[in-house]
Order: structure tokens, then C-alpha cells, then sequence
């Protein structure tokens, strides 16, 4: 990518967190956050992902709270088990625990899934929420772009993987939730099929950007298929806004502006505060039977036009399947259907 290209990627992120700065800096003038309640949860099974730290953490913190037996899915075991800790100390829940998981390596993936399996438990909510931020230039395991491995792919095979457990463990009047967690970052965003790698050009803006907006087109694209099979799962996208987490460490200005504590306060939200939309959409009694929505301060909002966009959705999810090595079993019902309607054998995913 071109310095230019570059540069104008960085402005656009940039001004989209700004928004979103200024945004929070007139709500706490107005009278700040307020703390949303929820009735206690104490049957129901939940993974966290990136859940030892930061807006991670607090969501599993508040889940355990709720009385959901929570496992936190994480690729540091150290802090980990510092978390699993300090969650059971505050929360006064045992039922916590931890399970390695590294999205960065789809191996790792399966491994987590069948680590989980191997347990028996049913699963009721699975928040997406760990990621990468602006980091330089480099590859998972598996040779994709860290953020789009990493934030998106590892994603994208986790849920898949774990949607015959939500199926079965979801029953009418009380489904089974999908919480993935994106960004404001995704209204700047674009998504280039032919080099969802950054390969072309790279720069960190535009592939954190990208990676929130893929997150976005697959919750929609899952909700449609979940709703299409009548199942009780339900998927939404929640955007927590700009948190003060250790996310912000590759970003120029944020060791800066996060050292000036009184300054953080006005302009960032807190990770406690950052999770609320998280835990209202796994848990809030009014979004039963309610998916396919953009959360953003534990209301609904609308997402950037593009996201709406079936196709769009559609390309990317087969595209994905590829990627992950998942068979498409959407494009094998479409071409069923076209077959049974005479149309013989359907395009081969793009």
C-alpha cells in the first residue's frame, strides 16, 4: 500500500474512534453509564473468548456473577488461571474455568472444541469477543493476516463448530446466543474479496477495520441461516465502543492518553463498562428469539449500509468455509433446491 493509501486508512479509523470519543465525553457530561440489571442465570453455560482480560474478563465477571458456569478460552495460561481466580474470589461462583484456545492456529481451534465436547455440557452463550489491534504486518500459523485470522477466521470456525452444541442445548423461549463482538471501526471499513490477506496492501488501520466488518456480515449471514432452519440460536453483534484495554498498546496515541488517568475516565469506557452490551445481548430477556442486530450501548443501531447486503454476505461466508476447511452446507441446500426445481447444479461458490 501506497503511504497515501495508507495514511488515508489510519485518518478514517482514526476519525471513527474520535466519533465515538466525543461521543462518550457528552454522556458522561449528561450523567455517564448507567449499570444495566439482569436476573440471575444460573443454569446456563457460557465461553468467553479472550476472557482473561479486558472486556473479556469483565463479561465473564459479570456472566459468573449471573451464576452461568463460564469457561474462558485464552492463549496465555498463566494469566488465565490468575483470572479463573479472581473471578471465583469475586464472584463467589466455582463453577469457572479455562480452556486453551488460540485463534491465531485453526488447529487449535478444534482442539479447544473437542476439549470442550469431552466435558458434556451444554452451551447456551458463546461471546466472540477476543482480538488483535493495529498490529504490524504478520501471519497466524496457518499463513492468514493476523487480524483477519485471528479477529475474523479463528471466529468463524469456532461458532461453527460449536453450533451443533447451541442447537441442541437451545429449546423455544429460551435460545442459545451468539455474541460477537465488533467495532465502530467497521463503518470505515471494506472488504476486498479478492485479498481478504491485505496481501496487496497492507496497512493495520484498514486490516483491523476490514476484520470488524467481516465479523458484522457473518453474524447477519449466520442469523439468516439460523432463522431460515427454525433453530433456537440467535446471533447479534455488539459494538462496546472505545474501552481502556491493553488493545490500544499498538495504536500511537494510546499508551499517551491511557497514562493520563483522569483524562482515560472522561473519554474511554472502562472494561466493566465496555462489557455491558456484551452481557445484554447473551442475557437480556427482550432479545429472546431476537437476532441479527448491531448493539451499541445496549440499544440497537444501524450498521454500515454494506452489511445488509445478502450477497455480500453470502460470498464472504463461502469464502470463509473455504478458508477454514468446512464444507458450505448453505450452498449445498441452495443447490438442492435449484436442482429440484430444474435448474441443475448451482455456481460454484466465488
Amino acid at each position: 500500500m501506497s503511504p497515501l493509501s495508507a495514511l488515508w486508512a489510519a485518518l478514517r479509523v482514526y476519525a471513527a474512534g474520535v466519533a465515538v470519543v466525543v461521543a462518550q465525553l457528552l454522556r458522561r457530561c449528561r450523567g455517564g453509564f448507567v449499570e444495566p440489571v439482569f436476573s440471575p442465570q444460573p443454569d446456563r453455560v457460557a465461553i468467553v473468548t479472550g476472557g482473561t482480560d479486558g472486556i473479556g474478563f469483565a463479561t465473564a465477571k459479570r456472566l459468573a456473577r449471573l451464576g452461568m458456569t463460564v469457561i474462558l478460552a485464552g492463549n496465555n495460561e498463566p494469566k488465565a488461571e490468575e483470572a479463573v481466580a479472581r473471578i471465583k474470589e469475586e464472584t463467589l461462583n466455582d463453577r469457572v474455568d479455562f480452556l486453551y484456545c488460540d485463534l491465531a492456529s485453526l488447529r487449535s481451534v478444534r482442539c479447544f472444541v473437542d476439549a470442550f465436547k469431552r466435558k458434556n455440557l451444554p452451551l447456551h452463550v458463546l461471546v466472540n469477543n477476543a482480538g488483535v489491534m493495529m498490529v504490524p504486518q504478520r501471519r497466524t500459523v496457518d499463513g492468514f493476516e493476523e487480524h483477519f485470522g485471528v479477529n475474523y477466521l479463528g471466529h468463524f470456525l469456532l461458532t461453527r463448530l460449536l453450533l451443533d452444541t447451541l442447537v441442541r442445548s437451545g429449546r423455544a423461549g429460551r435460545s442459545a446466543r451468539v455474541v460477537t463482538v465488533s467495532s465502530a471501526t467497521h463503518y470505515v471499513g471494506t472488504l476486498d474479496l479478492d485479498d481478504l490477506q491485505s496481501s496487496a496492501r497492507y496497512s493495520p488501520h484498514g486490516a483491523y477495520a476490514q476484520s470488524k466488518l467481516a465479523l458484522v456480515l457473518f453474524t447477519y449471514h449466520l442469523q439468516a441461516l439460523l432463522a431460515a432452519q427454525r433453530q433456537p440460536v440467535t446471533a447479534n453483534v455488539v459494538d462496546p465502543g472505545v474501552v481502556n484495554t491493553e488493545l490500544y498498546r499498538h495504536v500511537f496515541w494510546g499508551p499517551c492518553l491511557r497514562a493520563k488517568m483522569p483524562m482515560t475516565w472522561c473519554f474511554f469506557k472502562s472494561p466493566d463498562e465496555g462489557a455491558w452490551t456484551s452481557v445484554y445481548a447473551a442475557v437480556a430477556p427482550e432479545l429472546e428469539g431476537v437476532g441479527g442486530r448491531y448493539l451499541y450501548n445496549e440499544r440497537e443501531a444501524r450498521s454500515l449500509a454494506a452489511t445488509y447486503d445478502p450477497e455480500l454476505q453470502r460470498r464472504l461466508w463461502a469464502r470463509s468455509c473455504l478458508m477454514a476447511g468446512l464444507p458450505d452446507a448453505a450452498a449445498d441446500a441452495r443447490g438442492a433446491q435449484r436442482e429440484d426445481a430444474g435448474l441443475g447444479p448451482a455456481p460454484a461458490a466465488p
